[in-house]
Parts: C-alpha cells; structure tokens; sequence
C-alpha cells in the first residue's frame, strides 16, 4: 500500500512507535491521520505537530480495549477525512512478569495485546470488504515470533496477536483486505526503557538481542513494509534468520533461551 491519499487511523499514537509512524504517514502525504489515545493531551500535540507541518491530522481519546471507542475512531476518519484505507492497532502493554502475575495483569494483556485487535478487525473490517481493498497493521512485537524470559503475558498475548493476523491475511488477503504483523525488538520507548533502567530480566534481554532502534527506524520499516505488502514487517532484520534457526531446531532454541534467562 503506497500511503498517498490514504486514510489512517492509529491507537496508542501518543508517544513512540505509533507517534512515530503517525507522523511518517502525514509525511508521505496521508489523506487524513487519526491520532488516538487515552493520553488525550499527547495525542493532540503529535496531531496538532503534523498539521503545522502542512498535514492533515485529528486528535481522538480512545481506550484501545473498547470496541466502542474503537467504532468512534472509524466514525470520525469517516466525517473527518473518508473511509480508513489503513488501520493501525498499535496500543500494548508489559508487566515483566512471569505465569504467577497478577489476572489483572493477565486480563489487562488479553485486552490490550490481543483483543484490541480483534475489536479492530470487527469494526473496520465491513466497510473495507464492501470496497474490496484496506489494511490491518497489527503491532506485535518480535517476542510474538521468539518469546520473552522474565515476561509470561507479554509473550503469550503476542504470540497470540501475530497467530491473529496471520489468520486475518489468510481470511481476507483474497477479499482485497491486506493484513502486516508489526513485529520489532528492543526500541527506545517508555514501555522498554524503565525496565531496562530497572535491570528487569526481559528488558534486559531483548536489550541484549539486537541494538535498540529509535521509534522513527520502526515507522521507516513500516513504510517499507506496507509498500512491499510483506506480512512480517520486521525493523531488527535480524529477527528473520533468528525465527528460521528456532523453527529448524525448536528443542535446542529453548535450551538457548533456558540458559539466556
């Protein structure tokens, strides 16, 4: 998907990856970018930013964890701009903890990391399938493709993100509709850096796994990524050679990572 004239939304795009790539796509010359968030006041500034640099944005609160909410931001790029050509689930959460964490912290990841994406997909999916043509980007993480030590919900809820995109490309990629799993490793943001400022073991590791990108490498790669149409968009390529090594000798990548964590 080429991003001229396009018509975007984004959850989570008050800060990092999906500021970002929010405003790489006003910059590629997006019909309309819908920047959403439950940080209203951020939200707004990386909208009010694109539009004073001569792009077209609105601001939207939104909990990513409500369907609800999730129908208003489609409503809104509808009056604001058009139908959404290209919707970007990017909200996420971690704990760094293991299988023992809190069902809070178990429910708030379901919620976060797994069903805001199937809320995404129910609410877009209808109006993209009547025109023949739009795009899913689901922000996963390369933990969904490799694991996380020291992170149980977090690799378990992306795990289960990147098995629901690849299952919405199967599903809609002959209907028109283009699904891309967003899949990086450590990248400067404040879901990674205090963990690793905390020396927490997860952050810790994927720190160890490969250099840290800045947000704006990710939304670079994503650019590549639509343009290539490519169901993994990696930003760390070197996730790719590291996810076909597990899949040729799965027993020994767990006896690696056992001895990592």
């Amino acid at each position: 998907m080429e991003l001229t004239g396009r018509v975007v939304v984004l959850t989570g795009a008050a800060h990092g990856i999906g500021a970002a790539m929010a405003r790489r796509f006003a910059a590629e010359g997006a019909a309309g970018v819908v920047v959403s968030d439950v940080d209203t006041a951020g939200a707004s500034r990386v909208a009010a930013e694109i539009t004073a640099g001569g792009g077209r944005a609105a601001a939207a609160a939104a909990d990513a964890t409500s369907k609800k909410d999730l129908k208003a931001l489609v409503a809104t790029a509808r009056t604001e701009f058009g139908p959404v050509d290209l919707f970007c689930a990017n909200a996420g959460a971690a704990f760094g903890t293991g299988v023992h964490a809190a069902d809070e912290q178990w429910a708030k990841s379901w919620e976060l990391n797994v069903m805001q994406h199937v809320h995404a997909a129910q609410v877009v999916l209808p109006s993209m399938l009547a025109r023949g043509e739009g795009y899913l980007l689901l922000t996963a993480s390369a933990a969904g493709l490799l694991g996380t030590p020291g992170d149980a919900p977090y690799s378990v809820t992306k795990h289960a993100a990147v098995g629901l995109a690849e299952w919405l490309a199967i599903t809609y990629r002959p209907r028109g509709v283009r699904v891309s799993a967003l899949c990086p490793l450590g990248v400067r943001t404040a879901l990674l850096e205090p963990g690793i400022a905390a020396g927490h073991p997860a952050a810790l590791a994927i720190a160890a796994a490969a250099p840290l990108l800045e947000p704006e490498d990710v939304a670079e790669a994503v650019v590549h990524g639509l343009g290539k149409e490519e169901f993994l968009i990696l930003p760390h390529e070197s996730v790719r050679e590291t996810f076909a090594r597990k899949a040729r000798a799965v027993d020994a990548w767990i006896d690696e990572m056992a001895v990592g964590g």
